[in-house]
């Protein structure tokens, strides 16, 4: 047992309002007010263990171990990355024990306060933790689904495996409302087109992330994001930053109701947005940045005294003033937490000189660290900072949470059109060709996983992977290959950048032999390719492409029912299949 884990349940909250303000406060009066400024940061580390030597570690930090880095600056929290750039993850017990040695290092210098432990895990594209964790359908699948119930059932099922881990913020769920089919960030991560619909999945999810266990020590803080809506952007604001051309009117009706929601769920923080809304703020400053829309609009008209956290203050879209001034303007707006600013040194030195030169008064700097000290309060943080490292495998990936799951996904697969009568499959054909891409960074993966998935139901499958922008020679490959098989399934990721795939489903069409498309992630996909069978799974994680067989075969009828309009590719105006189409049999 790791010291600091209780076998006794520990209560759904350790006192109301005004204890965990008593609380915070004592714990507040300890601390320097360099200490304060330090907790205002959640930011990346190097490595894949506490002790663990990186270089970038040394380049960004001045120090060797993630440890180390701790230590020195007694930040308030550490985020988690899966990626080429910054890989923490090899498994869930390793992750644990990351966890802990962090929180160790945490309690045991500084300000000896625990750390929050946070990740985007999302379900779909976003997720950071994969097989053997459980994985989750996107959020537009959910919302293809239509369940509050299995909405706050996924969520509970992820907040108990993150806690395990020592996670305990999850930067979702996303409430973006996606009003825009071209939106290039947004997309499957957003539950639907339609504000009442996000909204009533937004408050399941933050039901069962925040309160889906009696036990604080399997629920986890979730994060609303992107205030004031990331919905409409038709750019990235990783790379530039969006502009929202809504009147202010258009905003209180389409991208307002799912914060309002969340807020009402009482959701332990909110997520900002780098995006400029003109309507809110005329004065071009992004809305992370933007005082009216940060204190006017979230603080005073909304009334929310939770944790706002900023999006990645190194992305494109907040980067429009000079490092130095990025992380006052946010706290003069009316920001608590600030999200990886790209010089930790630099941003901390920042705020420091505001305060000493009158510009932020330590006042200020209180009020964030109270609240980022009553998230830490409610969700046990501070009394139960560790994990036992010898359970993880109890709770995380189970077969319960798994077959969860997938119940879950299976009722979320949607029959966009059926013209060919294709489907179900009257018999198992004989052979089956599995082309196209799912996912775009490992692009072998989704055909592979349906594949296997068909072969399991006893026809012969292949897979030929197409990557997202097929050359012809491949296109002619996968042609040649879909007259050696009876049936032909194509995934499709994005239609409206990628000619090539566009040309490759044409031209598996023109053969004339039974080709079913599927949208493995954004469902407008099939506004752009006239094809007579076309299915939305708006995931091509296994768990989706499991589901997709399931119905391809007839064992589950198709539930999932359209949570956007698709409209005509390149015309967003003409909707071609309407919210609420979804076949069945």
């Amino acid at each position: 047992m790791v010291s600091g884990v209780s076998k006794a349940d520990v209560p759904a909250a350790p006192g109301g309002d005004d204890a965990l303000a008593a609380q915070a406060l004592a714990q507040l009066r300890g601390m320097s007010l360099d200490q304060k400024i330090a907790q205002l940061f959640v930011i990346s580390v190097w490595g894949q263990s506490a002790d663990d030597p990186d270089p970038t570690n040394k380049t960004n930090y001045g120090v060797d171990t993630p440890a180390q880095v701790i230590e020195k600056y007694g930040v308030g929290g550490v985020i988690y990355f899966n990626n080429s750039s910054t890989d923490n993850v090899d498994s869930p017990k390793q992750l644990a024990a990351f966890s802990n040695g962090l929180q160790r290092a945490a309690v045991g210098h500084n300000t000896h306060v625990p750390l929050v432990i946070a990740i985007d895990q999302e379900g779909g594209n976003v997720t950071r933790l994969e097989s053997p964790a459980t994985e989750y359908p996107a959020s537009m699948a959910i919302g293809a689904g239509r369940s509050t119930a299995d909405a706050k059932k996924l969520a509970t099922v992820s907040a108990a495996e993150l806690r395990a881990m020592g996670i305990n913020q999850n930067f979702a769920p996303d409430s973006d409302v996606n009003s825009n089919p071209l939106n290039p960030v947004i997309g499957a991560r957003s539950f639907s087109s339609k504000p009442d619909l996000t909204s009533s999945l937004v408050t399941a999810e933050i039901d069962g992330y925040q309160r889906g266990s009696r036990k604080l020590t399997q629920t986890v803080s979730s994060a609303a994001k992107h205030f004031p809506g990331h919905g409409d952007a038709a750019t990235d604001s990783h790379t530039s930053l969006p502009i929202i051309d809504r009147t202010e009117a258009e905003w209180r009706e389409f991208d307002l109701p799912p914060f309002k929601a969340a807020i009402d769920a009482g959701i332990d923080s909110i997520m900002t947005a780098h995006i400029e809304v003109p309507s809110l703020d005329p004065t071009g400053v992004p809305a992370t940045l933007s005082k009216p829309i940060m204190t006017g609009l979230l603080r005073n008209e909304l009334g929310y005294d939770g944790v706002v956290v900023t999006d990645a203050l190194g992305m494109g879209g907040a980067n429009v003033f000079p490092p130095e001034e990025i992380p006052v303007m946010a706290l003069e707006a009316g920001v608590d937490q600030l999200l990886m600013p790209p010089s930790l040194d630099v941003a901390l030195n920042a705020v420091r000189a505001a305060v000493d030169s009158g510009r932020l008064t330590e006042k200020r700097i209180d009020q964030s660290v109270l609240r980022i000290l009553k998230q830490k309060l409610k969700r046990g943080i501070l009394t139960h900072p560790f994990v036992d490292e010898k359970k993880v495998d109890k709770t995380v990936g189970t077969q319960a949470h798994l077959d969860a799951i997938q119940q879950i996904s299976d009722r979320t697969t949607t029959v966009v059109r059926n013209d060919a009568n294709l489907l179900p499959f009257a018999d198992a054909p004989a052979k089956v060709l599995v082309t196209g891409v799912g996912d775009t960074v490992i692009t072998n993966r989704s055909p592979e996983w349906l594949r296997d998935s068909i072969a399991r139901r006893g026809s012969a499958a292949t897979a030929l992977p197409t990557g997202t922008s097929p050359t012809q020679a491949t296109i002619d490959q996968a042609v040649a290959a879909a007259g050696q098989n009876d049936v032909t399934v194509v995934l499709t990721n994005n239609l409206s950048g990628r000619a090539q795939q566009r040309a490759l489903v044409s031209a598996l069409l023109a053969t004339g032999k039974p080709v079913v498309a599927v949208a493995s992630q954004i469902p407008y996909d099939a506004g752009f390719v006239d094809a007579p069978t076309w299915l939305a799974t708006y995931s091509w994680r296994a768990v989706s492409m499991e589901s997709l067989a399931k119905v391809l075969y007839g064992e589950v009828s198709p539930k999932g029912t359209l949570p956007v309009d698709i409209p005509v590719g390149g015309d967003p105006d003409t909707i071609l299949y309407p919210f609420g189409t979804g076949l069945t049999w």
